[in-house]
């Protein structure tokens, strides 16, 4: 006996990526309802060899149902999760709503799947942030063998972690610039993305930060350890998918880049990709459609004690969205609805 499943969203990037991977890892499904907004009511969204017609959001019954993908946003999540949960369904939201509500786990399989045993406090369980879930996973296994101090994070965001209309963007800015009047001004982003880089992800805190740097900084805190210090610069680049990050680790005693290497080799949902030569190293656009967290350039910091720099790509519309939250929903059967 397999689940009942609903994927809110199931028109938008993440939402579709949602159904292609259940499809993919044969999640047991008995049967699956794609739902979306009124205005996109009876789009078509393909699951597997079928062709499914989405419903509205709005009056759904979610009673019966087991679990529920959502990737509508916080403002919409905020709306339709209460009910679904009280429903009895358990949701898996993408937005950033519930991360950081002390009663609802935020999950990343490889780090810490024990957390969803905690779903039943509120039905609802998190899925972390893009950036977040990618760096984590490569930051526990080490963390494990030598305890990590303190964390610096660099990344490179691809714009598709903004949705359809920044993709857009990106491509008619990119053409634009070879076509004499038909040159494109940013709406989505503050500034030009075609050949640039943009310093500034969500909006700006009292501090300096911007909000996607908090986020770095506190789910890192919640889903590894509390006691870790991190700081984060977020940089939106012209990269259609796959996010990048450069990760400096210093530990609490020393770990040799070889060994550093052997850990990461045997961790969950890795692959290394590490020869010193050109090449030899894992880029967005060859990360695109895979399931893994690809680790690069991992090499000592003989500027500090103990100390290892790392590259870390993934496919953020995969790891960093839609496999993370399949990945939940396949964690939660076997831990603890144990159907299918």
């Amino acid at each position: 006996m397999g689940y009942k499943v609903v994927v809110a969203g199931a028109t938008g990037n993440v939402g579709r990526e949602m159904l292609n991977i259940l499809a993919e890892r044969q999640f047991p499904v008995d049967e699956l309802v794609p739902l979306a907004s009124r205005r996109s009511l009876g789009t078509e969204v393909s699951f597997g060899d079928k062709t499914l017609k989405t419903k509205d959001i709005d009056g759904f019954d979610f009673s019966g149902y087991d679990i529920a993908l959502f990737a509508i946003g916080s403002d919409a999540t905020k709306k339709y999760a209460p009910i679904a949960a009280a429903q009895g369904c358990v949701v898996i939201d993408n937005s950033s709503l519930y991360r950081y509500d002390p009663e609802i786990p935020l999950v990343v399989p490889e780090v810490n799947p024990e957390a969803v045993d905690n779903y039943k406090n509120k039905n609802i369980i998190a899925n972390p942030n893009c950036s977040t879930a990618q760096m984590v996973v490569a930051l526990k296994p080490l963390h494990d063998r030598a305890k990590i101090k303190r964390v610096v994070v660099s990344t490179y965001q691809s714009v598709s972690g903004s949705g359809k209309e920044a993709i857009d963007e990106l491509w008619d800015q990119t053409k634009g610039m070879y076509v004499p009047g038909q040159e494109v001004e940013p709406k989505v982003y503050p500034k030009q993305i075609a050949f640039n880089v943009i310093p500034h992800i969500d909006v700006f805190l009292d501090d300096g930060s911007t909000k996607e740097e908090w986020k770095m900084v506190a789910e890192t805190k919640k889903i590894v350890d509390p006691s870790i210090k991190l700081t984060a610069t977020c940089v939106r680049v012209p990269v259609f998918v796959g996010h990048s990050e450069a990760i400096n680790i210093e530990f609490e005693e020393f770990l040799d880049e070889d060994e550093a290497r052997d850990i990461l080799r045997e961790a969950p949902g890795i692959m290394v990709v590490d020869k010193r030569e050109p090449g030899g190293y894992i880029t967005p656009i060859e990360c695109v459609g895979d399931f893994a967290t690809y680790i690069s350039r991992i090499r000592q910091d003989s500027t500090i004690e103990n100390g290892i720099n790392l590259w870390c790509v993934s496919d953020n519309l995969r790891k960093g969205a839609a496999l993370n939250a399949v990945q939940i929903a396949e964690t939660l059967g076997k831990r603890c609805l144990k159907k299918g």
